[in-house]
């Protein structure tokens, strides 16, 4: 309901595993952008790797 309404899914803290799938739902944009920098920063994949792209789509 809070993303539907133009809320956010957390405030101050991380965004933990169990939320990714609603980060992504209401973030889409803006993941993309940083997986974007993230590829070209590190394109093997070998820098804390899963921890936040794992998000089917992005």
């Amino acid at each position: 309901k809070a993303v539907e309404l133009g809320g956010a899914v957390s405030g101050e803290h991380g965004i933990g595993f169990l939320k990714n799938d609603i980060l992504a739902a209401s973030k889409r944009d803006e993941l993309r952008a940083m997986k974007a920098i993230k590829d070209a920063l590190d394109p093997n994949g070998i820098l804390n790797p899963g921890k936040l792209f794992v998000i089917n789509g992005v």
